[in-house]
């Protein structure tokens, strides 16, 4: 047998869920599990997920004290997001508001 943890938070709350598995579960039978044990439909059960912050595959075998995490979509695209603020920044009426700060003379 083996213990891991499945993790979701979003800004507002977390959730964590302790597991005690079998050593051939996947990361798909922890999440099972998870599901079974929460009442919430918050958590986005067919997201993403991965192991300590990378990303795999719901076949994956978690080792003993793995977290399982539960990712959630971006609500933007970060490359688009970063596009709109640079248009912004250029019609933008008074640019050198939008212009980066100077650095002050040293003394």
């Amino acid at each position: 047998m083996k213990k891991c943890t499945v993790a979701f938070a979003t800004a507002d709350q977390q959730w964590l869920w302790q597991l005690l598995l079998p050593d051939d579960a996947t990361v798909a039978d922890a999440l099972a599990e998870a599901r079974v044990r929460s009442a919430d439909g918050a958590v986005p059960w067919d997201a993403d997920v991965g192991i300590f912050g990378e990303l795999c595959d719901r076949r994956a075998v978690p080792r003993d004290g793995d977290r399982i995490e539960i990712y959630r979509p971006l609500r933007l695209d970060p490359k688009e997001s970063r596009r709109e603020r640079a248009r912004a920044r250029k019609a933008a009426p008074d640019r050198e508001l939008s212009a980066p700060r100077k650095e002050l003379p040293r003394r």
